[in-house]
């Protein structure tokens, strides 16, 4: 892809025409700074407030949509007709990236042999790196079922997951193909489910994403903070922007696609580290739509702090790839994508970048307002009506954003459980201080060391739900040793 459309690549980085742009609004901002100190600071934060106000908005009207966590309907009763019938369901292509993951190669191969799906209609690969011998080796010692494929990546650069699909995709033959994590335990009917969905979906939706699930969250607070968040994000808010028909920041693991489209669209960019969010956008500016999946699959939140923040790290370093990927043309980027789907994306990708950056400062500033309104018995002391306004704005970004923060969890929770993750609600501010710090540490990464992948150990809980490792019940296939 970087080849063929480098406008749409994070490899070349920021454009000329973006540097001075940046450049002239950072010098333009600092010489009015001079000549008026307090204009220019009323600007920002009323610049500020209006990214977090957008934010609010959206997360609060993800909250208003009622989305099961689970299908109203079992898989086979979920579309009439032959089609339920295993000789007609389509080939199904998955997908497992795997460097350094030999803790958890037995569980994953053992997931995805435990899948509910004919084994003759499956088409796995599993891929690995050239040097990664431990991992070769590891996968030599198994014995796999037939329609499982070893697929070995040529060294080369850059050494991230989406090279490592890429590699994988032409060789694709199913109608559908899904990526999974080599932590992933996906819910065994998860495939039908997605034909099923598909099957009354029209064919603009190309990508079903599903429900990721934190099942490791008794392995101390930032486990269990960590699957607060994914709740709220994909129990509420992906499946909020999905109803809405609006753009959904794609989780890196069990995006379901079309193979078609993913191939027309040219599979990954290689080169973004958040690959994923990436991949979400250009699929609305293609015209495709993204929508919720109603199947879970188990994930390992990471246990220590210095793993989580490499992790979010990377993460918010992708989202910095991306707003500068889709910005370089941005009337284009703005019609390609229409009214909806423009605002959509300056929320969730430039708007969680700029949020995330700025939460502390901006925090801090609003609880000094607070304070002072506090103090002064209910009034806002200001020496201007413009100070009194931006006052009173911030006091409102300040308690909006704080039920926005709060709310989407408690519903997550509320509809997965367990209830006693309620207790850890209130400390997510001071876990997205935690964020802004990974952020901060990403935007230097950028500027450092930009297509360098941070990569996260998996394999190291001991409380993570146990899994039957069989195959199908219905999948008598001989298994074979395999070649990597």
């Amino acid at each position: 892809m970087p080849d063929e459309d480098p406008a749409l690549s994070a490899r070349d980085g920021a454009t000329r025409a973006q540097i001075v742009s940046a450049a002239t609004a950072v010098g333009a901002a600092s010489f009015m700074a001079t000549l008026a100190p307090l204009t220019v600071q009323q600007v920002i934060v009323g610049l500020i407030s209006l990214i977090f106000l957008a934010m609010i908005t959206v997360r609060l009207a993800c909250c208003l949509e009622r989305v099961p966590v689970r299908p109203r309907r079992k898989p086979s009763l979920a579309w009439s007709g032959e089609q339920h019938r295993d000789e007609h369901l389509p080939t199904y292509t998955i997908i497992v990236p795997l460097f350094r993951e030999t803790r958890v190669l037995g569980q994953i191969v053992g997931a995805l042999q435990n899948l509910d799906y004919p084994a003759a209609k499956l088409d796995i690969k599993l891929v690995l790196e050239e040097d990664d011998e431990p991992m070769r080796a590891a996968v030599r010692a198994m014995e796999m079922q037939n329609f499982i494929e070893v697929i070995v990546a040529p060294a080369g650069q850059p050494r991230t997951k989406p090279r490592a699909l890429n590699v994988a995709l032409p060789l694709a033959r199913g109608e559908f193909v899904v990526v999974y994590d080599a932590e992933d335990v996906p819910d065994r009917d998860q495939l039908r489910l997605a034909v099923a969905t598909f099957a009354r979906m029209p064919h603009s939706v190309a990508c079903l994403q599903a429900r990721l699930v934190i099942d490791n969250f008794r392995d101390g607070l930032l486990a269990s903070l960590f699957a607060i968040e994914y709740m709220a994000l994909f129990d509420v808010i992906n499946p909020g922007l999905a109803s809405y028909g609006l753009p959904v920041p794609l989780g890196g693991t069990s995006n379901h696609f079309r193979t078609e489209v993913l191939r027309d669209i040219k599979g990954w960019d290689a080169w973004n580290v958040t690959e994923d969010a990436d991949l979400g956008v250009r699929l609305a500016c293609r015209g495709y739509d993204v929508a919720d999946l109603p199947s879970a699959t188990l994930e390992e939140a990471p246990m220590h702090l210095g793993a989580w923040m490499r992790q979010r790290a990377r993460w918010m370093k992708g989202w910095m790839q991306v707003c500068i990927t889709h910005s370089r043309a941005p009337l284009n980027t703005a019609r390609t994508l229409g009214g909806a789907g423009s605002l959509g994306v300056v929320t969730m990708a430039f708007g969680t970048v700029a949020t995330a950056l700025a939460y502390p400062l901006f925090a801090t500033l609003a609880l000094i307002v607070l304070t002072r309104f506090v103090l002064n018995g209910g009034t806002i002391a200001a020496s201007s009506i413009a100070d009194a306004g931006l006052a009173a704005l911030a006091l409102v970004v300040f308690t909006a954003g704080l039920v926005s923060m709060l709310l989407p969890p408690i519903i997550g929770i509320a509809r997965r459980g367990p209830w006693r993750l309620m207790a850890y609600v209130p400390l997510l501010p001071f876990y997205y201080v935690l964020v802004s710090v990974a952020s901060w540490r990403g935007l230097v990464g950028l500027i450092t060391s930009p297509f360098n992948w941070n990569k996260t150990e998996h394999g190291l809980s001991a409380r993570r739900r146990s899994l039957q490792i069989t195959g199908s019940p219905e999948d008598p296939s001989p298994r074979r040793p395999v070649r990597a």
